[in-house]
């Protein structure tokens, strides 16, 4: 019975803790404003229980920035149209890209913070991997489009964190605006993709 409580509570302060750092990056202009002590004392637990829950900083960005891409990780995978499986290829492409770039707006001080976190290249990063690898598989079904490695890469580099900070905050470009800049451009790349 111990060891079932203790797992409880370790789910439990687990929740408590990534919806005290999702309220904590919400409210904070910077992302390096957010330290582990803020989010243990908004918690309402020690420093050690922050760390085993998640090891370090970057572990409970990842965690975090996963919570929050669940739902649309099943939208791609398993969901209806425009992001599931039945939408035709370039619509999936398109709805993929637009469901990046939403994310990213909606989650602009975690995904900064998470993008700039560590000395590693944030295209090592599993968030990265999973992004790429699922704009590849819909990127190889369309006919005709070369080299749909690097093309994934291309797309996604126009939804960076700091690209998508720098749109909003620095040149005001508003949200449906930069949505239509997105959709156009990946049109306009898989056109050209598609006459070769």
């Amino acid at each position: 019975m111990p060891e079932h409580r203790t797992r409880k509570d370790a789910a439990r302060n687990r929740e408590s803790l990534l919806a005290a750092a999702d309220a904590l990056f919400a409210r904070h202009e910077s992302p390096e404003d957010v330290t582990m002590a803020h989010v243990a004392a908004a918690a309402g637990v020690g420093k050690g229980t922050l760390f085993r829950a998640f090891g370090d900083r970057d572990g409970l960005l990842r965690a975090l920035y996963e919570a929050r891409l669940e739902p649309v990780r099943e939208a791609i995978e398993t969901g209806p149209p425009p992001l599931g499986p039945s939408t035709p290829p370039k619509d999936r492409v398109l709805a993929l890209l637009d469901a990046v770039l939403c994310f990213k707006l909606d989650n602009r001080r975690l995904a900064l913070a998470l993008e700039s976190s560590g000395n590693s290249s944030p295209y090592q990063a599993p968030h990265y991997e999973r992004w790429h690898s699922m704009l590849r598989a819909v990127l190889d079904q369309i006919p005709g489009l070369p080299d749909t490695d690097f093309t994934a890469h291309a797309l996604l580099a126009a939804t960076r964190a700091d690209l998508v900070e720098h749109l909003a905050e620095a040149e005001r470009v508003p949200r449906e605006e930069m949505r239509n800049q997105l959709a156009n451009f990946a049109s306009r790349l898989l056109a050209t993709g598609k006459a070769r």
